[in-house]
């Protein structure tokens, strides 16, 4: 019974895990929509370039923030938190 509790917290956590980082798939889309836009801009307007070029690069920062946010916390779900809640489980029986 105890292993099979052990194992269902695993597999949420690995759940979890892959669920976060489906959170990967949006900062990859709009990165390359950002560049791709970009790259149009600049051909339109080559002397723009400077410009546009920075703030092409501060959106693809902060979208990238997203992206590693969702692989934080597939970490911590694949890593930190199963061990936690078994400890929470071990705790609930020896009380």
């Amino acid at each position: 019974m105890l292993e099979l509790a052990i194992g269902i917290i695993v597999g949420c956590c690995a759940l979890g895990a892959g669920i976060a980082m489906v959170a990967g798939i949006g900062p990859g889309i709009g990165e390359g929509n950002a560049v791709a836009k970009a790259c149009e801009a600049i051909g339109r307007q080559p002397e723009s370039k400077g410009a546009v070029t920075s703030t092409m690069l501060m959106g693809c920062a902060v979208a990238e923030t997203t992206g590693l946010y969702a692989l934080v916390i597939a970490i911590l779900l694949i890593f930190v938190a199963p061990n936690l809640l078994v400890d929470v489980l071990m705790g609930a029986i020896a009380a």
